[in-house]
């Protein structure tokens, strides 16, 4: 917590989007109608679960219901810290709070594949095994995945947060960024940093590529058993009732790749910032309307609680 010249670092400087007045006006609107939106769109699907006793039951709206309130919490992590900036520029944050936003924020975003591969068991089982899929996946061993999303989720970051927090910073309290992320931390932190950069980096590609190789898995079991099945309408739906997850997954991890995999530690700036802001707000807002505008059974369950509301 020591700069090169013996004094405490009690706080860094979150630079954020480097625009004039307008410019900050304007995306103080974009980005708290994206928030307010986001926010919105996840509850009424977890009150649409919640509602239909039918669905609530289900395994896979269990996952979905959890899912939709992790998204909330993830926007909820950036995104009112984010406005804060804009409103009054200067992004000074103190250091505990930073490390705090920089765990809550990767260990969410650890939970999300986590939650994305327990999405894909559940329709891996329900395709491939349809007859052992009420045994296997039955309600008390989805909410055991469930806790075994969180609780993973948030073990993963402990150590790197730990250490990087250990560490002297040098020169500069500034961070080219508008959330605090470990890149940024460790571009500021005085060498030698030894291998905790490769420490880092290890743990995020291996939880990115082991989630991600399970999901590619379990879907692929699933492409294959629709393939041997010759029924066309068969075939259709089993596709129909993946292709939302599908989509979240595509949006999710490419976001990713293109974030932590096309950028190293060294590329910074507005490229990374507007990639950043993709992944971390306008995905968390396109998943619920593709689960809704997808999924027949979501959809009628919120047509149906619409009409409950109307009538009380």
């Amino acid at each position: 917590m020591e700069l090169a010249n013996g004094t405490t670092v009690q706080e860094f400087i979150l630079l954020g989007f480097q625009v004039g007045p307008q410019g900050r006006l304007l995306l103080l609107i974009i980005f708290t109608a994206v928030y307010t939106l986001t926010l919105a769109e996840n509850c009424i699907i977890i009150m649409t679960v919640v509602h239909d006793v039918r669905l609530a039951r289900l395994p896979m709206y269990i996952l979905l219901s959890n899912f939709s309130w992790l998204e909330m919490c993830y926007v909820t992590s950036t995104a009112p810290r984010m406005l804060f900036d804009l409103s009054f520029p200067g992004g000074v944050i103190s250091f505990h709070a930073c490390f705090l936003q920089f765990y809550v924020y990767f260990s969410l975003g650890t939970s999300e594949g986590f939650f994305l591969s327990a999405m894909a068991l559940d329709r891996f089982l329900a395709i491939c095994h349809p007859l052992r899929y009420p045994q296997i996946m039955s309600p008390g061993f989805c909410y055991v995945l469930v806790a075994a999303c969180w609780i993973f989720g948030f073990l993963c970051y402990i150590v790197p947060v730990f250490l990087i927090s250990r560490l002297s910073f040098c020169g500069s309290n500034i961070l080219d960024h508008f959330v605090c992320d470990s890149d940024q931390l460790l571009a500021v932190a005085c060498p030698p940093l030894g291998y905790l950069p490769l420490f880092c980096f290890i743990v995020t590609s291996s939880v990115i590529m082991v989630t991600f190789l399970f999901i590619v898995v379990s879907y692929a079991s699933v492409v294959f058993t629709l393939a041997k099945r010759f029924k066309e309408s068969t075939v259709f739906k089993g596709f129909s009732t993946v292709s939302s997850h599908l989509a979240v997954v595509a949006l999710f991890y490419g976001s990713v790749a293109a974030l932590y995999i096309g950028h190293s530690r060294e590329s910074h700036g507005d490229n990374t910032k507007v990639m950043t802001l993709f992944y971390a707000s306008l995905v968390p807002m396109l998943n619920p309307l593709i689960y809704c505008l997808r999924n027949n059974q979501v959809k009628k369950a919120l047509f149906q609680l619409l009409r409950t509301k109307r009538v009380m």
